[in-house]
């Protein structure tokens, strides 16, 4: 696998904000495989995070077997939707109370924060083990954890609230022109959700994007720079 496959693997699942979760719901017998719809968000590391009621089925299923896998889905939009990208990542669920994987999530989907605290909602990290990228019609992988690992930059994950606070409350604008000229999107009001080492993701509404850099950071020093680089970019377009 090249560098720039496990690139473009970690903005496909960075880039959604939902996806299939497969559990193994307890039976008469042995298990049923059960699939649901769950919201989702990714932690710096590549974990997926998971907001999910003890109500839930798929809890259920969890608290006797956390082995489950994800499915990401990019095909969205295309004629021949076999054609496009989707990842299924397998990993064991874990339930988790960091600040930082709660913070991203709920940046990730603010409406969320409704009913977060509730007392049988729970955050859950699924800790990655393989990932099976299919990429199209003959492109077909399997991967190790490792292979995916996203560059770690020391301190982005603290600096990142501050960062995101920063952009929403004073370069709204800026934002605007990201969407716009960047990536081609319409609307306004998009706000950026989060940062990492190869990008940021905005949201608008229901509708999520992500824009990657051009070369991932080495430092959290480096994100004003960058920051302003892609600013004057887009005002070029």
């Amino acid at each position: 696998m090249t560098h720039d496959t496990a690139r473009a693997i970690r903005d496909l699942l960075r880039g959604r904000d939902r996806a299939v979760l497969a559990t193994a719901l307890p039976a008469e017998g042995s298990p049923w495989p059960y699939a649901s719809l769950v919201l989702v968000a990714l932690d710096h590391g590549l974990s997926p995070i998971l907001l999910l009621s003890d109500l839930a089925e798929h809890s259920k299923a969890i608290a006797g077997e956390p082995r489950a896998s994800l499915l990401f889905d990019a095909t969205g939009g295309l004629e021949q939707p076999l054609t496009g990208a989707r990842a299924t990542v397998l990993g064991r669920a874990e339930r988790t109370a960091d600040e930082r994987v709660v913070r991203r999530f709920l940046g990730r989907h603010p409406d969320a924060g409704m009913y977060a605290g509730f007392a049988d909602f729970h955050f859950y990290r699924l800790l990655v083990e393989r990932v099976h990228l299919v990429a199209g019609f003959g492109k077909i992988s399997w991967l190790g954890a490792a292979e995916l690992l996203p560059p770690n930059v020391h301190g982005l994950a603290e600096a990142e609230p501050e960062i995101i606070r920063h952009m929403n409350e004073d370069h709204a604008d800026t934002l605007e022109l990201y969407a716009a000229k960047l990536l081609g999107l319409a609307g306004g009001s998009w706000r950026m959700t989060g940062i990492d080492a190869e990008g940021l993701d905005l949201r608008r509404g229901g509708q999520v994007a992500r824009l990657g850099f051009d070369a991932p950071l080495r430092s959290a020093g480096e994100v004003r720079k960058v920051l302003v680089d892609l600013a004057a970019r887009a005002r070029r377009e």
